[in-house]
């Protein structure tokens, strides 16, 4: 192998490996929400999903302010702080004495996470040639799905031992990677002389969306019709609106407007932030069940959810290998009416009985396969196309649709459940909520396929 090759693997490695701790760390959370509650004597969900909202609104809010900066500034001086705060962070929410200052440190570990994920994909695109580009975008998603094979089955296993080495399993792989970084991911840079974004507007945005997922997780606790639900709600709609008027009228705004005029890009953006309303309770949901429900240990657990991701890898390189010239977005409609399957099957079979290989099982697997249609190919084609010079502004686009979806899906989820302990019923209302979704998902990647396609030449009367 050339030297040029095997620097182009150590870089793929780096930047593929970053986005994979990213996601490891997320699932491996999941799988230690029961026992952080123990720990620091609080069963409220309301309060332990913060441990995952926090981190999850701040992340979506500065993707694509991070993204902006660092097509102007330099990718890898972005790519290599974020990772590095990342690190840290993960260091401090180990040694956190409380929920509210292990969600404190989520939301550091949060700014890392977003300068690092959309720098990671922008320097793997801008290494690649055009026709490269869809299977990197590709082969970058499914590292998600390797995570989700791999973060609760490891997870388990260090839960075992303690929650807080969760977080410290990202410092020995963090270091690693940012020396690596420092050593062989080359720089990228982008529109050197262009305007600084409009950071303010990630801030707006931010603010908004916190307000929003605030209002739907306390409901239950607050009542839907108290002062302070109503006025988390007034002041989300406020200032995501003001993020809209400035979003139009700012030189440098967090979103382009012309990137959104793109049809298919738009539709994209849709699909996934549908998608993950119903694919941000698919797994923390079928967690709380096994481990609230049929008493499973964490480790037990993280090894039961770990089938279902192994098989998205799978799907996907088996769909485009059999199906090489099919568009992306009927992959994507397939894979979310497969999925409303999944969640329909697991209403109907899940029981308080504790029977994961005769109901859990099969839904699981399915779900799985549905992923593998849909996440890597919305990536794929909401990223691939685009110019290089908004290759991570672009990529931070798609990634913020992504995490507003799961938080918003989370937030839905933790109101239907209510406080206590959740009965059977609420749980089947957060599967079919699941398979509502991923039939909106469909219908909206029918709608970006119909947009790929060309205008009718008219016909000369």
């Amino acid at each position: 192998m050339s030297t040029h090759s095997q620097r182009g693997s150590v870089v793929t490695t780096v930047l593929v490996g970053s986005a994979f701790l990213t996601g490891v760390d997320l699932f491996i959370v999941n799988v230690a929400f029961d026992q952080i509650g123990h720990d620091f004597g609080t069963g409220s969900l309301s309060s332990l999903s913060w441990i995952l909202n926090a981190y999850a609104v701040v992340f979506a809010a500065l993707l694509v302010p991070m993204g902006r900066l660092t097509d102007r500034y330099g990718r890898k001086a972005g790519f290599v702080a974020g990772l590095a705060l990342f690190t840290l962070a993960s260091l401090a929410c180990g040694l956190s004495t409380n929920v509210w200052e292990l969600v404190g440190f989520r939301a550091v570990q949060a700014v890392g996470g977003a300068a690092m994920t959309p720098t990671s994909l922008g320097l793997l695109l801008a290494a690649l040639p055009v026709e490269r580009k869809a299977p990197a975008a590709r082969l970058w998603a499914l590292t998600g799905a390797l995570a989700a094979a791999f973060g609760p089955a490891v997870g388990g296993g260090l839960v075992e031992i303690s929650w807080r080495w969760a977080f410290w399993i990202n410092v020995p792989v963090g270091v690693l990677l940012v020396v690596a970084a420092l050593l062989w991911v080359p720089d990228v840079r982008h529109n050197a002389g262009a305007p600084r974004p409009d950071l303010l507007g990630g801030v707006v945005i931010a603010i908004g969306i916190a307000a929003l997922v605030l209002g739907i997780v306390q409901g239950n606790d607050w009542g839907w019709a108290s002062p302070r639900v109503i006025g988390s709600f007034a002041v989300a709609v406020v200032l995501l609106a003001l993020f809209a008027w400035q979003t139009t009228r700012h030189p440098s705004p967090v979103i382009d407007p012309a990137l959104l005029r793109v049809r298919s890009f738009s539709w994209a953006n849709v699909a996934m932030l549908v998608f993950n309303l119903g694919f941000g309770v698919a797994l923390l949901s079928r967690i709380l069940w096994m481990q609230e429900q049929w008493r499973y240990s964490a480790l037990t657990t993280g090894f039961a959810v770990a089938l279902g991701p192994v098989f998205v890898p799978i799907t996907s390189v088996i769909a485009h290998r059999l199906f090489p010239r099919a568009r992306p977005g009927v992959m994507v409609a397939i894979g979310g009416a497969v999925f409303a399957a999944s969640a329909v099957w697991t209403t109907l079979v899940v029981s308080t009985t504790p029977a994961y290989w005769t109901t859990m099982f099969g839904p699981w697997i399915l779900g799985g396969i549905a992923v593998g249609l849909t996440l890597p190919n919305l990536v794929a084609s909401g990223t691939a196309s685009l110019p290089p010079e908004q290759a991570s502004t672009g990529g931070g686009v798609i990634s913020m649709a992504r995490q507003v979806g799961l938080v918003l899906g989370t937030s839905v989820m933790v109101s239907i459940l209510g406080s206590g302990a959740p009965h059977e019923g609420r749980f089947q209302v957060v599967w079919l909520f699941m398979g509502a979704t991923s039939i909106l998902t469909s219908l909206a990647a029918l709608a970006m396929e119909a947009s790929r396609r060309p205008a009718p030449v008219p016909v000369a009367a």
